[in-house]
C-alpha cells in the first residue's frame, strides 16, 4: 500500500479503478478486489476514527453480508464482544397490531447483527492500508471529473491528476461523483429526522430487537451485548428537535415510556444526534467510466435496516463482474457496467418501495386506515408462509 505522504508528489498517476470514498461501501469493495491483478486508488479526506465509548450510529448487518465480510476477511477482526445479536423482533402497530419473529423458527442463527459504524470503517481502513494492490490517496479531495472515450481523469484540488479506467463513486447520499458526472437523481425528503442515542437497559433485551409504530413516528431498539441497546427514532422533524433538546435524563424516560417501560430504566449512554431521512432514486447508476455504489446510488428509509446492506450487496456485486473479466477486457466499459446496473435494479426498487409503503402506511391517522392496518398485522403474524417470507425480508435474505 502507499500513500500520498509516501509516493513521490507526481502530477499524474494511471490506475484501473479509482475508488472516491472510503466508507463501508467503498472499502469493503476494495477489499474484495484484494486478489484482482487491478491497479486500485482509494480518495478519502479524512481516516475514520473511533469515537471514545460508544458509537451512536450503529448498523443491523444481515446473514448475506455477514458472509459478504467474512469473505473479504473483516469480520473476524472485529471485538465481538461490542457486537449484537437479534435472535427475536417484536413489531407492534399503533392500535394493538402486533407481529413476531423469530431466527429458530427461520432456521437462522440471527436475523441479524448489530454493530457500531466507526469500528467496521476502522477496520476495514486497516485492511486496505496493508492491501498490495491498492493506494491510498488521503488526505486528498477531488476538484474537476473529465471523461474520455477510454479513461476517466479526477484532478485534485492540489492540482495532481489521477487517470483510471473506472471512477467508483462511494462517497455518500451527496456524492461528488453523481454530481460531476451529471447523473440524474430524484429526493423525497420525509421531513423527518431519525434521531439515535445508546443506553443501558435496567432488565435484560434477551437479544430481542422492538419497534413500535407510533403516533410520532417509527421507534426501534437494537439490542447491543449486555444489558444496552441503541436506538433510531425517524420522527416529524419538530418532536426530534423537542427531543434532542432534552435533558439527558428526561429524554432517558421519554424513550423508556415510548417502548412501554418493555426494559425497564435506562440510562444514557451517548448523547442523542439526529439525521434527516430522505428517499433518495437514482434513475442511472452507471455512466461512461462511472459507477455508484451504496448511498451514492440509492437512500432509503431506515426502517427496515437494510441501507447498509444494499450497499454491501452493491460491492459484492461490482467486485465479482470485475473479477471475472478476463484480463484483456477494460474494466471500464459500460456493458460491464450495466451488468452491474440490472444486477442491483430489483433489490434496489423492492427496498425503497416497501419502507416508503410503509412509511406512508403508518402515516394517516384515518380510523378505518388504523384498524385495517392493525388487522394486517394481526392476521399476518398468524399465517405461517407469510411470517417466515417477513422473516427472509428482515434477515436480508430476500
Amino acid at each position: 500500500m502507499a500513500s500520498f505522504a509516501h509516493i513521490p508528489l507526481v502530477a499524474r498517476m494511471e490506475l484501473d479503478i479509482l475508488i472516491v470514498g472510503a466508507g463501508l461501501a467503498g472499502g469493503s469493495l476494495a477489499c474484495a478486489l484484494a486478489a484482482s491483478p487491478l491497479r486500485i486508488g482509494m480518495l478519502e479526506t479524512r481516516a475514520p476514527r473511533r469515537p471514545e465509548g460508544w458509537d451512536a450510529r450503529v448498523y443491523a448487518v444481515s446473514p448475506t453480508n455477514v458472509e459478504f465480510l467474512n469473505r473479504i476477511r473483516a469480520w473476524p477482526h472485529l471485538d465481538h464482544d461490542r457486537i449484537g445479536r437479534v435472535e427475536q423482533m417484536q413489531v407492534f402497530g399503533d392500535d394493538g397490531g402486533e407481529l413476531g419473529f423469530s431466527a429458530y423458527d427461520a432456521g437462522l442463527d440471527a436475523l441479524a447483527w448489530i454493530l457500531e459504524a466507526s469500528p467496521l470503517a476502522c477496520e476495514l481502513w486497516e485492511t486496505l492500508r496493508r492491501q498490495p494492490n491498492l493506494t491510498l490517496l488521503c488526505p486528498a479531495r477531488p476538484a474537476a471529473l473529465s471523461i474520455e472515450a477510454d479513461a476517466a481523469t479526477v484532478t485534485l484540488e492540489d492540482g495532481r491528476q489521477i487517470r483510471a479506467r473506472l471512477i467508483v463513486a462511494a462517497d455518500g447520499a451527496d456524492s461528488w461523483v453523481r454530481a460531476a458526472a451529471q447523473l440524474a437523481v430524484h429526493t423525497t425528503a420525509y421531513g423527518e429526522l431519525g434521531v439515535v442515542a445508546n443506553f443501558g437497559c435496567e432488565l435484560p433485551h434477551r437479544d430481542t430487537a422492538f419497534q413500535w409504530f407510533r403516533d410520532d413516528g417509527i421507534l426501534a431498539w437494537l439490542p447491543l451485548p449486555e444489558n444496552r441497546i441503541s436506538i433510531v427514532w425517524s420522527t416529524p422533524e419538530a418532536h426530534a428537535r423537542d427531543l434532542l433538546a432534552m435533558p439527558g435524563e428526561a429524554f432517558c424516560e421519554k424513550v423508556a415510556a415510548a417502548g412501554k417501560h418493555r426494559l425497564g430504566k435506562l440510562t444514557l449512554l451517548t448523547p442523542p444526534a439526529g439525521f434527516p431521512l430522505r428517499l433518495m432514486q437514482v434513475p442511472q447508476v452507471v455512466a461512461p467510466r462511472v459507477a455508484l455504489i451504496g448511498d451514492a446510488a440509492h437512500a432509503i428509509h431506515p426502517l427496515s435496516g437494510h441501507g447498509i446492506n444494499l450497499g454491501f450487496q452493491d460491492a459484492r456485486v461490482l467486485a465479482d463482474l470485475l473479477c471475472a473479466l478476463p484480463s484483456h477486457r477494460d474494466c471500464g466499459e459500460l456493458v460491464t457496467l450495466r451488468r452491474y446496473a440490472r444486477a442491483r435494479n430489483e433489490e434496489v426498487r423492492l427496498m425503497q418501495g416497501v419502507t416508503h409503503a410503509l412509511n406512508r402506511l403508518f402515516r394517516p391517522r384515518n380510523p378505518l386506515l388504523v384498524a385495517l392496518r392493525n388487522r394486517g398485522m394481526q392476521l399476518t403474524d398468524h399465517i405461517p408462509l407469510v411470517r417466515s417470507a417477513l422473516v427472509r425480508y428482515a434477515a436480508g435474505l430476500i
